[in-house]
């Protein structure tokens, strides 16, 4: 089983089938339902979805809608599932089981296929922007009772287990692109822990995280930090050690089975960021020392020789080539295995 990411955009649809497509969409990946929108003459939206194993992460992003689920929906078609739903743009109304949530961007809430849904995403002029990850009913290790106490109420996210979800969701949001398909399978399981720690946490039910989850968390939320901060010359394994409080020996710990250490991820993702900066005909204004600089190489001898290292020629001659910065230059070699 290999994890798998899948697009769907509809704007690409004639305006008129735009919006019959969406609900097509909704009723395959989430539910059926009845959806309707002011905006369904003109109605644009895309998701992205990623196969992790037992649960699916999707990403929304369309124009203002609502809904609604009914028993008749239900007789036809039950997945039997849960859903656990981070808001991103515009407030959502939610109502499932007598329960009611007005939920703004950050907060979460859960809902499943077995009961009736009402929900609509508040128009305020901007986008609306959902993050949902499926579980099979089956595999979440809470009774019944207690989780359907929490359908359709506003689930707080200040505790640890729901700091932790919340990083987890906004960072793969943002880097899901990057991710091979082994990874996301690693994630997907990381993620089913979170979700059924943070739910146990809402119903007193005992369950902690697993040792190797909170390390997989920890290292994503790492590999996050160095993307930001490789400008910055000064980061190194003592710096980002000390930004996640923890200790050098846990940080080189976390990259013990990848294939790179820390201070090699680093180099490896500078020589990635300044080979694609070499490549883009609108930093052409710049020299090579200064788009070296822009990604936290100090000495432009060294990154000359780096890149030459990896790439089996100088930056100048690969910056004449001008290739498509589509392209993709497989190193000759990595000199960045070593420590």
């Amino acid at each position: 089983m290999t994890g798998k990411v899948t697009r769907v955009q509809v704007d690409g649809v004639p305006p008129e089938d735009r919006f019959g497509r969406w609900t097509a969409l909704l009723a395959e990946s989430i539910m059926p339902m009845t959806v309707d929108s002011q905006y369904a003459d003109r109605f644009t939206g895309r998701v992205t979805s990623l196969q992790q194993g037992r649960t699916d992460l999707m990403m929304f992003a369309s124009l203002p809608l609502s809904g609604e689920r009914t028993l008749t929906h239900i007789r036809r078609a039950d997945s039997e599932a849960y859903f656990l739903g981070m808001v991103h743009g515009s407030p959502i109304g939610l109502e499932q089981r007598r329960n009611n949530a007005f939920l703004q961007a950050g907060d979460m809430a859960l809902f499943d296929t077995r009961n009736p849904l009402v929900y609509a995403f508040q128009d305020q002029g901007r986008q609306s922007r959902l993050t949902l990850i499926r579980l099979p009913r089956s595999a979440v290790p809470l009774p019944d009772r207690r989780t359907n106490a929490l359908l359709g109420t506003r689930l707080p996210t200040g505790t640890a287990t729901g700091a932790l979800l919340t990083s987890y969701l906004s960072g793969l949001r943002a880097n899901a692109s990057r991710c091979g398909d082994e990874e996301l399978l690693r994630l997907g399981a990381v993620g089913f822990d979170l979700v059924s720690a943070f739910l146990a946490a809402q119903t007193d039910s005992p369950a902690v995280l697993s040792a190797e989850t909170r390390h997989q968390v920890l290292l994503a939320r790492v590999l996050v930090h160095i993307d930001h901060q490789l400008a910055d010359p000064e980061l190194g394994p003592v710096s980002i050690a000390e930004r996640h409080h923890i200790s050098v020996r846990l940080l080189h710990q976390l990259f013990r089975r990848r294939p790179r250490s820390v201070s090699a991820t680093i180099r490896w993702r500078r020589l990635e960021r300044t080979r694609a900066d070499l490549s883009d005909p609108r930093l052409r204004h710049l020299t090579i020392g200064e788009i070296a600089f822009r990604q936290g190489f100090r000495h432009p001898a060294d990154f000359s020789r780096a890149f030459r290292a990896a790439y089996g020629l100088p930056p100048s001659e690969y910056r004449r080539t001008a290739p498509d910065p589509t392209s993709t230059l497989t190193p000759d070699a990595d000199p960045t295995q070593a420590p």
